[in-house]
């Protein structure tokens, strides 16, 4: 029989009578997106992603079953088909039930892959935990040491073990780190001959080094203090953060070969000119050096917290007796003046703050260790004023009640009328907040002092970039870095000449929900052996030792616990994250996972053979697995169930898949989505 005549996005082309549209397409190179197609079996026609518009009848065609007839037209790439797409996709997500992504990993605001170094560090193997934990934490003892444990708070595990019992996550990274930071090299790819300035040698500035010396590009960071490390060595304290540890870990970058010039403040030693005319490109990285004010009278005799820690860090976290000493403010910051006053010989410390303490930014574990340290805590309470008297200074305070939630979402302080009284101190200190000390005038700032920088690409202007606390306020050092990261792939794109907004995906991210609206149910196991023993536990110095010295408060855990704490770990992230054909094609065409809400059916999952998970939430009833099975396999082992939405995939009488099928995973080759997988991550 002659060939036809098809003409697919105005391409005339030539096809046996009876080839389906997707075929003839993809012979010609036109790329036609698919989900239920193989072409090891008879078509399916269920997902409706491959759709075309056939021009003379305006009907939208499933391209994996439909033959043209001679002279069809068809579109394949118009906007409208890619629309249709799109809501095919969105439907497919609206039941899909599953999790791309692990709920710890979206927690951490760096996007550390937690699982795989937990995993690693439950096998024994720190070095390569290490590895992985590098891709996306490059001050990994730092962090280990004083991130707030965002991926903890997240953690499934608190099912399971009660609010607290999560997986101890982050002393994974302190760990691996200890164990093998001073061995450890990355392999290092060719500098590409491009160079950028960086201002600041804090978490951000030393972040962003980092990610571009891992893409080939050199770096100068311009450090106005006469270390390196920012806030980890002039804003965190000795206890937290032993200046030994991070000297240690700011040498990897002179391994790196990252060159650090100190004592070298922008506007004063080097210019922003200069740096844009010599640099290919100049990275603002500068911290919240200017304290935030009390507004109240007499508040130039506080000393603001982040200079008085700065202070006592220049003098080796030596420092005279405050004596009775106040710190008005209830944020990290006051906490490290509150604790480093009693181990300066204070033994009358006291936090003021306006709030309760449910309302306190501050980490709960400070709070608990300073209130062990001894530190009196006064909530409810603002200053009104600050003078000095013959004995000390004197702070007027006024009780305070909460009225309705603010811009914060916190309940406003509202002031109790004629609760005014006095407190006499020799040392107040005003913790209360932080702001950007922009280091150039021709900079630009946005209403709140911070650099002005494009949300998505953080380029400022021309080829200046900005990442850290100078874009985003005040901040923790793991988001420091994961500016960083950003900061460099925008770099890295505007100087290969790529629009630099174009490279930061917007991943599609099913999640099954924040455990405190699951049931125990609703959890995935993989394996069986998972534990259920109790979170290790901290090797902290005794209070009473401990407000003494400034020796670190808590000791890096053994790793014989760690290995045992790894076991802890459900992993919740889905075995085929990064093969996931409905994550893809969604990602491609800006499918959304809530376009369309409503109720998803929880058909559970099936666990009892050995090396196979089958998981039916996440099925989205393609039939590839039942077709593999019987007609290129020649076993009938699967089967579709029921009709209509509630409709699932499952072996005959509810039977697990025999043993024999660990020897064949044809069907789980061809899943699009992971919903048959074997169990075994990787």
């Amino acid at each position: 029989m002659a060939n036809i005549t098809v003409t697919i996005d105005g391409k005339q082309l030539s096809a046996a009578p009876g080839e389906t549209i997707l075929k003839i397409a993809r012979d010609a190179g036109i790329q036609i997106p698919t989900l239920c197609h193989n072409e090891k079996i008879s078509r399916t026609t269920s997902c409706f992603v491959c759709v075309v518009k056939d021009i003379k009848s305006g009907r939208f065609l499933p391209s994996c079953s439909a033959c043209p007839a001679d002279g069809g037209e068809y579109e394949s790439s118009s906007a409208e088909v890619s629309d249709m797409r799109r809501s095919a996709l969105d439907l497919l997500l609206s039941e899909h039930n599953g999790d791309c992504e692990a709920p710890c990993t979206i927690a951490c605001p760096a996007h550390a892959d937690v699982e795989a170094y937990v995993r690693a560090g439950r096998d024994g193997d720190f070095l390569k935990s290490l590895q992985i934990i590098k891709t996306r934490i490059p001050l990994p003892m730092s962090i280990g040491r004083v991130c707030p444990r965002f991926c903890e708070v997240d953690c499934r595990k608190n099912i399971t073990a009660g609010e607290g019992g999560a997986v101890c996550i982050n002393d994974f990274k302190r760990l691996a780190a200890d164990l093998h930071y001073e061995e450890y090299m990355e392999e290092l790819p060719e500098l590409n001959g491009k160079k950028v300035a960086i201002i600041g040698a804090g978490p951000a500035g030393l972040g962003t080094a980092y990610y571009l010396r891992m893409q080939g590009f050199a770096s100068v960071i311009y450090e106005k203090m006469p270390k390196p490390g920012g806030m980890l060595r002039y804003g965190i304290p000795e206890y937290r953060l032993p200046k030994d540890i991070l000297d240690k870990e700011l040498n990897h970058f002179n391994k790196l070969g990252i060159e650090i010039l100190c004592n070298q403040e922008l506007g004063k030693d080097v210019t922003l000119d200069e740096l844009k005319k010599d640099f290919d490109a100049v990275a603002i990285t500068v911290g919240c050096w200017k304290p935030s004010s009390m507004r109240t009278e007499g508040e130039e005799l506080a000393a603001p917290g982040i200079e008085w820690l700065e202070k006592i860090a220049r003098n080796g976290w030596k420092g005279k007796n405050p004596g009775r000493t106040i710190v008005v403010g209830g944020g990290n910051t006051a906490m490290d003046c509150l604790r480093t006053s009693v181990r300066l010989g204070s033994d009358n410390v006291q936090c003021f703050y306006r709030r309760t303490e449910k309302e306190m930014p501050a980490e709960d574990i400070e709070i608990l260790e300073a209130k062990e340290e001894g530190v009196i805590f006064n909530f409810l309470t603002a200053p009104v004023s600050l003078r000095q008297g013959e004995n000390g200074l004197i702070l007027t305070c006024r009780k305070m009640e909460l009225g309705e939630p603010d811009a914060s979402g916190r309940r406003r302080p509202v002031p109790i009328e004629g609760s005014d009284y006095e407190v006499e101190a020799d040392t107040v200190i005003a913790a209360i907040g932080q702001k950007t000390a922009i280091p150039d005038a021709t900079i630009p700032a946005n209403r709140w002092g911070d650099v002005e920088a494009d949300k998505i690409s953080q380029q400022v202007n021309d080829n200046i970039f900005a990442a850290g606390d100078c874009i985003s306020g005040a901040a923790t050092v793991v988001e420091g870095v994961a500016g960083a990261f950003r900061v460099a792939n925008s770099i890295a794109a505007y100087l290969a000449d790529i629009d630099p907004t174009t490279v930061h995906a917007d991943p599609i991210n099913v999640s099954r929900g924040h455990w405190r609206n699951m049931a125990i149910d609703d959890l995935v196991f993989l394996r069986n052996d998972i534990s259920d023993e109790p979170r290790v536990e901290f090797d902290f110095l005794p209070p009473a030792e401990r407000k003494h010295t400034m020796d670190e408060v808590s000791r890096t855990l053994t790793k014989e616990n760690m290995m045992k704490e790894g076991e802890r770990c459900i992993e919740c992230s889905c075995t085929s994250r990064d093969e996931c054909k409905l994550k893809e094609h969604s990602e491609s065409y800006g499918a959304k996972p809530d376009a369309i809400k409503g109720e998803k059916i929880k058909a559970g999952y099936d666990n009892r053979h050995p090396s196979i998970i089958h998981d039916r939430m996440k099925c989205i009833k393609c039939g590839i697995c039942v077709k593999i099975c019987k007609e290129v396999v020649n076993e009938n082992l699967l089967s579709i169930k029921q009709r209509g939405f509630s409709a699932k995939v499952e072996a005959a009488f509810g039977q697990p898949l025999p043993d024999s099928c660990s020897e064949c995973g044809e069907c789980i080759e061809k899943c699009p989505v992971g919903a048959l997988d074997w169990k075994i991550k990787k």
